[in-house]
């Protein structure tokens, strides 16, 4: 059940206030509070979704492509759309967990992260 009171539907609601990187009618992206890295930035659907899963079965094709967007937009921005990572965490039951239970995608650039790197091997 998608909690209306989450720090994300907050910023959606103008709440919170952010610093945010781009925005269209069912998007938006901001800069991390606790970033990991040099550039690290949170793209987040308008549209009250618990996780991707939820996003990818119930938001419309409008809230899709402007989602992409968003993130297509927001990496431009940072200069990092030739080399990032993504990554969506769903629940609290994996290594990286969901800390907030909103649909939110991280970029993630700018250096090499050694935790992430010996993970890789």
């Amino acid at each position: 059940m998608y909690d209306k009171n989450n720090v994300f539907a907050k910023i959606v609601r103008g709440e919170i206030p952010t610093n945010k990187i781009c925005e269209n009618a069912y998007a938006l992206s901001f800069y991390d509070v606790n970033p990991v890295a040099k550039t690290h930035v949170l793209i987040i659907p308008k549209g009250e979704y618990e996780n991707m899963f939820d996003f990818l079965h119930n938001a419309s094709t409008d809230e899709h492509a402007a989602f992409w967007d968003c993130v297509k937009d927001t990496a431009h921005k940072m200069k990092c759309d030739d080399a990032c990572n993504l990554i969506a965490n769903v629940g609290r039951g994996t290594f990286f967990y969901q800390s907030v239970p909103h649909f939110h995608l991280h970029i993630i650039a700018g250096e090499k992260l050694q935790d992430f790197a010996d993970m890789a091997q």
